[in-house]
C-alpha cells in the first residue's frame, strides 16, 4: 500500500516550492538546525579522537552523546585520563584536560601520539586566559577565536552557534506549544457558540491586552536564584506561552465557525458523535491550515522576544549561549570592540530575514482563496 498525499496539499507544497527564496531558505534554515544538533562534532573544546598508545578514544562524542559502542567503561569521558600526560609535557595540570595543550605538547615532543580537534576547537563556557587569551581580544586565527572573545574570555562564534541551537529549539517549541492551545481553545468556541463564545471571547480579549512583555519581566523576576538552569529555561517557555496563546485564536474560532456549517459536521452530529469527536476529530483537522501561514511569522517572534528579554537580562539565565546577551555585551563596548555587537546583529539578520522569506512562501502557497474548494 503507497501512502499518496492529497492532491490539494500536494498543490501547495509544489507551489512552495517554486517560490526560490523561501523554499531554499526553509532547506538552510533546516540543514544548520540539524548541523546544530550534533554543533559537540564541529564546536567544542573536547577532542573529537585520540591516539593514546595505541588505543582509541573519542572524548567529544563519550561526553556529549551516550554511545556506547564507541567506548569501554574505562574510557574517558571528561578527559582526565590524559591529564598526568599533560602534566609530563611540560604544561600546566588541568581539569578538565586542555586538548589543544596536549596536542601541543605531543607535536613538541614528536610523540607518535596525536589527536584531531573539532573546526572551532572552544567550547561555549570555556574561558582562554590560560593560553595567553586577553578578554575582549579581536578575531584571530592564531588562536582560532575566528570572531573574538567576550568579556569572560570565551570563544564568540562558539556562543553564537550554541545559542543558535537554543534559541531556535526554544522558538520551535514556544510556536508548537502557542499553536497548539490558541487552535484548541478557537475551535471550541468557534464550535459552541453562544455563551462559551461570549465568555471566552471576553477572556481572549481581556488577557490580550495585558502587556507581554512586562508581564513576563515581572514573572521571572520572581523565580528564585536557586533554580536550574533547564528548570529556569522551561518556566521561560511556560510564561512566555500563557501570555501570547491569543493571537491566533481570532482565525481559528472565524474559521470554525465557517466550517461547522458543513454537511460533514451535520452528518456527525446524526450519527450520535460527541463534541469532542466532531471538534478534535472533524474540525480541527480542516481548519488548521488556516495557522499553517503564521507558524514561521510565531518563529520570528519568539526569536525576537527572547533576545529582547536576554537583552534585558530577564531571559535565559545568565552565562548560557545567547544573542541577546552578546548584544548587551556588544553595546558596552560598540565604540571599542564593534565587532561583537556586529557578529551578533548579523546572526539575527540572518535567520530572521530566512524566516521571514520561509513565512512569505507559505503565506502565498497555502492561501486559501487560491486553494480552497469544496465539493
Amino acid at each position: 500500500m503507497t501512502w499518496k498525499l492529497n492532491p490539494l496539499t500536494a498543490r501547495k507544497l509544489k507551489r512552495f516550492q517554486s517560490i526560490k527564496r523561501g523554499y531554499w531558505s526553509f532547506i538552510m534554515l533546516a540543514l544548520a538546525l540539524v548541523i546544530s544538533l550534533f554543533g559537540e562534532l564541529l564546536v567544542n573544546d573536547q577532542a573529537l579522537v585520540v591516539r593514546y598508545n595505541g588505543n582509541w578514544y573519542f572524548p567529544a562524542v563519550a561526553s556529549s552523546y551516550p554511545i556506547k559502542w564507541l567506548y569501554t567503561p574505562d574510557t574517558p569521558r571528561t578527559g582526565q585520563f590524559f591529564a598526568e600526560e599533560i602534566d609530563a609535557a611540560g604544561q600546566p595540570y588541568s581539569y578538565p584536560v586542555n586538548y589543544r595543550a596536549l596536542q601541543r605538547g605531543w607535536k613538541a615532543k614528536g610523540s607518535d601520539n596525536w589527536l584531531v580537534m573539532p573546526l572551532i576547537p572552544h567550547g561555549p563556557s570555556q574561558s582562554n586566559f590560560a593560553e595567553g587569551v586577553k578578554k575582549l581580544s579581536a578575531p584571530s586565527r592564531e588562536h582560532k577565536h575566528y570572531l573574538g572573545t567576550d568579556d569572560a574570555g570565551r570563544d564568540i562564534a562558539a556562543r553564537l552557534f550554541y545559542g543558535f541551537r537554543i534559541i531556535m529549539i526554544f522558538a520551535i517549541c514556544f510556536t508548537m506549544l502557542v499553536f497548539f492551545i490558541s487552535s484548541a481553545i478557537g475551535c471550541l468556541m468557534g464550535y459552541f457558540g453562544g455563551l462559551t463564545d461570549l465568555i471566552g471571547l471576553r477572556v481572549v480579549e481581556i488577557w490580550a491586552n495585558i502587556p507581554f512583555l512586562y508581564m513576563v519581566m515581572i514573572m521571572v523576576s520572581v523565580v528564585p536564584s536557586k533554580v536550574g538552569m533547564m528548570t529556569r529555561v522551561l518556566m521561560l517557555l511556560f510564561i512566555m506561552v500563557i501570555f501570547s496563546w491569543t493571537s491566533m485564536t481570532y482565525y481559528m474560532r472565524a474559521s470554525t465557525y465557517k466550517e461547522k456549517a458543513r454537511d460533514y459536521v451535520a452528518a456527525a452530529q446524526l450519527l450520535g458523535a460527541s463534541p469532542a469527536r466532531i471538534v478534535f476529530t472533524h474540525l480541527l483537522p480542516n481548519t488548521i491550515s488556516t495557522l499553517v501561514t503564521f507558524l514561521p511569522f510565531t518563529v520570528a517572534v519568539a526569536i525576537s522576544s527572547v533576545t529582547a528579554l536576554d537583552f534585558l537580562n530577564f531571559g535565559l539565565p545568565e552565562g548560557t549561549p545567547s544573542w541577546g546577551h552578546q548584544l548587551r555585551l556588544g553595546q558596552e563596548y560598540i565604540r571599542e570592540k564593534p565587532w561583537i555587537i556586529g557578529s551578533a546583529l548579523m546572526a539575527i539578520f540572518l535567520v530572521l530575514t530566512m524566516v521571514t522569506f520561509v513565512g512569505e512562501a507559505v503565506r502565498e502557497a497555502f492561501d486559501p482563496k487560491k486553494f480552497s474548494t469544496y465539493e
